[in-house]
């Protein structure tokens, strides 16, 4: 059974996808997301401070993980992209989260919504910026995720 965050974090990989794709106002991504039926179990307080987060910080969030990464922002799949946003987000901004967590999130979130391998590289660089963000918790060594 997937929890609400789970709900959530899933309705941000399809509104952040979306918005990518199509550069159409939050507000009314956001209203579709919402309306979907399976969206009702979802934790709509963390959505609702996520996405908004992401969007109006986006290019913050780029170059957060722009060092980790082996090609340009504007290169990654907008799966990819919109989960390393999200995880890097919730990195900063939602620090009761552990980072393991964040992490395994993303990964999971990759195996659903990515292609083949997005997951181990989105593990990858979740490894990386989570060293640098969260210092004392992550500690020197990789989470070592498949």
């Amino acid at each position: 059974m997937k929890s609400s965050r789970r709900r959530a974090r899933e309705g941000l990989v399809q509104a952040l996808y979306q918005w990518i794709l199509t550069g159409h106002e939050v507000q009314s991504i956001q209203g579709q997301i919402v309306a979907q039926p399976h969206f009702a179990r979802a934790d709509q307080d963390f959505f609702s401070k996520v996405l908004p987060g992401v969007i109006t910080q986006n290019e913050a969030l780029d170059a957060m993980l722009v060092p980790f990464l082996d090609r340009a922002p504007q290169m990654l799949s907008p799966i990819e992209h919109a989960i390393l946003w999200i995880a890097a987000f919730e990195l900063v901004h939602c620090p009761e989260t552990p980072f393991r967590v964040v992490i395994n999130e993303a990964v999971e979130l990759a195996k659903v919504f990515g292609g083949t391998d997005g997951h181990k590289y989105v593990n990858g660089v979740l490894d990386r910026v989570a060293a640098q963000q969260r210092p004392g918790e992550a500690g020197a060594g990789p989470s070592r995720r498949n």
